[in-house]
């Protein structure tokens, strides 16, 4: 069966990659092992990026304790994809504040609260990046402006070092936005059911 690296919210499935179905028994799942290391092992010209990520999901497999946990949650954190972990960070945070919201649940919308706050977030970071642009373009005028300097030339190296950090703080925000993106990916799928006197008002509205 070919190795699938298809990956649920965050984890990679060690099912999937490694062509296993859920009810695989130790001697199936020693097999497919065998199987998908041959060709992935890095003495054998295989990516040691995967072949780490088919060893993590064995370590997994085998283990009846922790494959009995994944079984029932879907997560193991050995298993979580390291670009994706920020985004769990984040979603977790959000969960926390509906969490602690004291509306009876079923009175509004989780979900789609969560949904609202990443858009308005991305919004947000994607403004902030257009006017730090802005400023590195005023930064980077003025350089190009400063005629005769000297040989030590301060001035022009501060103003280099002011477009760096700004070019820096561009690509920092930028990391951002993915994150946000990747936790809003997160939530696709899901719904929330609302109390129907709650549906009713929200559809007057």
């Amino acid at each position: 069966m070919q190795i699938d690296e298809r990956q649920v919210a965050g984890v990679i499935d060690p099912y999937a990659l490694l062509g296993l179905e859920r009810d695989a028994d130790e001697r199936a799942i020693r097999a497919a092992y065998r199987r998908a290391v041959k060709t992935a092992h890095p003495d054998r010209g295989g990516d040691a990026e995967k072949f780490g990520k088919l060893q993590t999901a064995y370590d997994l497999l085998k283990d009846p304790v922790r494959r009995k946990v994944y079984d029932d949650t879907g997560y193991d954190p050995q298993l979580v994809d390291p670009k994706q972990v920020k985004g769990l960070m984040m979603l977790e945070t959000l969960v926390n504040d509906f969490i602690l919201d004291l509306r009876e649940p079923g009175s509004f919308d989780p979900v789609a609260a969560m949904r609202r706050k990443l858009s308005d977030d991305i919004v947000k970071t994607r403004f902030h990046i257009l006017e730090l642009e802005r400023h590195r373009s005023r930064v980077r005028k003025h350089l190009d402006r400063l005629g005769r300097r000297p040989e030590t030339d301060v001035l022009g190296s501060m103003l280099r070092a002011r477009s760096q950090s700004i070019s820096d703080a561009i690509k920092t925000a930028e990391a951002q936005i993915e994150v946000i993106e990747e936790a809003y990916a997160m939530l696709e799928g899901y719904s929330y059911e609302m109390e129907p006197l709650q549906v009713e008002a929200r559809a007057a509205e």
